[in-house]
């Protein structure tokens, strides 16, 4: 099945630690559409700290899912070019 390109949009993410675990986590930048505190499903080499140090920022094409019901999350293809 085809993904439906027009679901996916630009948005602003950029690394931050978490502080309940230590680990790098990737959440959606401030004055968005997205909470900032929302999660952001993506290529796991995003959060490696020895590629990209914490505050290194991503411009992806991602989309709102809910899956299965549970929280919302930003949702971006592994794949897909990351700027």
């Amino acid at each position: 099945m085809a993904r439906d390109t027009w679901a996916y949009r630009e948005v602003a993410v950029h690394s931050v630690i978490d502080p309940r675990s230590g680990k790098l986590r990737i959440r959606p930048m401030p004055g968005q559409a997205f909470a900032p505190s929302m999660r952001v499903q993506c290529a796991r080499a995003m959060s490696d700290p020895e590629q990209y140090p914490a505050g290194t920022r991503f411009l992806l094409q991602a989309k709102l899912t809910d899956r299965l019901g549970g929280e919302p999350f930003l949702y971006a293809w592994h794949g897909d070019p990351v700027r």
